[in-house]
């Protein structure tokens, strides 16, 4: 039996890029459809959240001249690029999705509706979630906590290169600590960077717990589902 039936995953763009240093290691890529589909199988129903930060990312560029509002809507177009790439890789191997716009872009992808996601998650679809929030000054993470809100998850998967939260950057100190379990109240305290302050507000005021966990292990995301002590936990 599942504990988690229904969850919203949360990817970054950079992690799609590999060992390639930008834009998407086709490598990558098939992994997470392979751990998405078993997860499937499972009976898990799944919305997913990706980044473009592998080939955009609005912030960087306003620091370097850019118009911040027009930098943002080049990231939620990266976005695009990357959930399309997903759902194509989701398709090859027979996992049937479809691709949810925050801005009206069809035919690339279907403007986002409440009500076409939960008819399409009860036909076993997986929703991928593209254009953020369809508006500027917004991360993907907070696109995640709304959406993950909106389907009614039962938990905010945030998959990493890392197996958890730690007291510091792991792959910077190999002195930090890892911790298995946190309240939101603790991870306030402890000023540790989870998400963004918007979207880590939004899942404690919605009581939505958030699992961070390494996406690069195969078979983490099909342990979490089954309620296998996976990562690190943050919840009310």
């Amino acid at each position: 039996m599942l504990k988690y039936k229904r969850i919203l995953l949360k990817l970054s763009g950079e992690s799609l890029q590999g060992k390639e240093g930008h834009g998407i290691d086709p490598t990558v890529l098939n992994t997470y459809a392979l751990q998405i589909k078993d997860a499937v199988e499972l009976g898990a129903e799944i919305g997913i959240v990706i980044g473009g930060g592998n080939i955009y990312r609005g912030l960087k560029g306003a620091s370097q001249g850019y118009d911040r509002v027009k930098g943002d809507y080049m990231g939620m177009l990266a976005t695009v690029i990357n959930a399309l790439a997903l759902q194509s890789a989701l398709e090859c191997i027979g996992v049937r999705s479809r691709v949810m716009t925050a801005i009206a872009m069809e035919p690339i992808g279907e403007a986002y509706s409440k009500i076409r996601m939960e008819h399409s998650l009860s036909q076993k679809e997986v929703i991928i979630f593209a254009a953020g929030t369809g508006n500027p000054f917004f991360t993907t993470d907070t696109a995640a906590a709304l959406r993950a809100i909106e389907m009614g998850a039962d938990v905010l998967l945030k998959g990493t290169r890392v197996d958890g939260i730690y007291t510091t950057d792991p792959e910077k100190d190999s002195s930090a600590v890892k911790y298995d379990k946190l309240t939101f109240q603790e991870a306030y305290e402890k000023k540790l960077q989870i998400m963004d302050l918007t979207s880590f507000t939004m899942c404690n005021e919605n009581k939505l717990p958030i699992i961070v966990f390494n996406i690069n292990k195969a078979d983490n995301l099909q342990q979490i589902v089954l309620g296998g002590k996976v990562g690190t936990i943050v919840k009310p």
